[in-house]
């Protein structure tokens, strides 16, 4: 086995989920991520934590789906699962990442709502999602086996107390902003974040931080007005969006079109009436991540790009009390601000072209 996927397990059990002793896990297990669970659970086992894993199959869920009858019910028996753990350790790498490709979108959405508690169990506990290079990820990617593996592990396998460091800056400043202002080509877009907190994402749970890799710096922002274009491709419920253009009016989407993808945006945002409204605003800052690869869980993070997603919206963010977004969907749309764009807090440019104003070739003119 690959050195680097004991690296991988031992980082995401120690620095990500920081488990311990006696710990209740539930290790969820993607089709093609055999090989890190492996170490994971020699991880865990060495640890003292208590495991039970689970299957997470695209294929399967695509079959119970197109062939489910009649109204969907919360599954009570995965709810006491999720109600009764410490941790949940998510192990992505499917065969197809298309499977559900022809899953309609009303049974999507009756399924997402029917599943929404169990969702919020999930969630609850102190969960991390992570991906096993798979050779299905490499060809999503457009790249080979042994160059994703390569990316992989550099986004995985780096220095993130350094890297939390820096992103510190940038929680900083929107933790005492009021208001963000997006603009780029065919953008822009307001959005208050008043009285919300930032989440220095620095793939950790110590930091309100669920991911690995991670590297961004989000926040839940509300009362949102004006238009975005998000030009960065991606796969969302096995279809590939491109394109997406939004319009928000009173903190809702009003209107919307999409060059590609547009009956997955539609299914989207009828799931219910927080699939309208977002739930976060992401800067990506891991700048290890140099290429959109089609999987969100990195594109999201890489530097030069901000996201926004539709749904719910994180209880780190919200005040102790508040409540933010609620939604069964978290849906995570991506714009390059590289080029032509510029990150406004509280009217002074934060980030220009894809650069902090900290940063060595900030721009400050217009």
């Amino acid at each position: 086995m690959d050195d680097r996927i004991h690296e991988h397990a031992e980082t995401l059990v120690d620095w990500s989920a920081r488990i311990e002793p006696g710990d209740d896990v539930v290790l969820s297990v993607a089709e093609g991520a055999h090989d890190l669970a492996v170490a994971v659970a020699e991880a865990l086992g060495d640890r003292g934590a208590n495991v039970v894993t689970t299957y997470a199959s695209d294929e399967i869920s695509r079959a119970y789906l197109r062939a489910h009858a009649g109204d969907f019910e919360t599954p009570a028996h995965e709810l006491a699962l999720y109600e009764r753990a410490d941790s949940v350790l998510f192990l992505g790498g499917g065969r197809n990442t298309f499977a559900t490709a022809d899953v309609d979108g009303e049974t999507r959405q009756a399924a997402a709502r029917a599943n929404q508690p169990v969702k919020e169990a999930r969630m609850a506990t102190d969960w991390v999602s992570t991906v096993h290079p798979t050779r299905s990820l490499a060809q999503q990617a457009g790249m080979s086996y042994e160059a994703y593996q390569d990316f992989v592990y550099d986004a995985v396998l780096r220095d993130w107390e350094s890297l939390a460091e820096e992103m510190a800056e940038l929680k900083d400043v929107l933790d005492e902003g009021s208001d963000v202002r997006l603009v780029g080509e065919d953008t822009d877009l307001t959005m208050s974040i008043e009285g919300r907190t930032a989440v220095n994402s620095a793939a950790s749970v110590a930091y309100d931080s669920h991911n690995l890799p991670s590297g961004e710096v989000f926040t839940a922002p509300y009362a949102t007005e004006g238009e975005v274009v998000f030009d960065v491709p991606m796969t969302i419920s096995g279809a590939r969006v491109g394109g997406v253009w939004l319009r928000f009016e009173d903190g809702r989407v009003t209107d919307f079109s999409a060059e590609s993808g547009e009956e997955t945006i539609a299914d989207l945002l009828d799931t219910d009436e927080g699939a309208r409204r977002l739930g976060e605003l992401g800067i990506g800052m891991n700048r290890g991540i140099d290429r959109v690869t089609d999987n969100i869980l990195f594109d999201e993070k890489m530097g030069d790009t901000v996201h926004l997603a539709l749904g719910r919206a994180y209880d780190a963010c919200l005040p102790e009390g508040e409540a933010g977004n609620d939604s069964a969907v978290h849906v995570d749309l991506i714009t390059d601000v590289s080029e032509n764009s510029r990150l406004e807090v509280d009217g002074e440019v934060v980030q220009r072209n894809g650069r902090f104003r900290w940063e060595d070739g900030f721009e400050s003119g217009v």
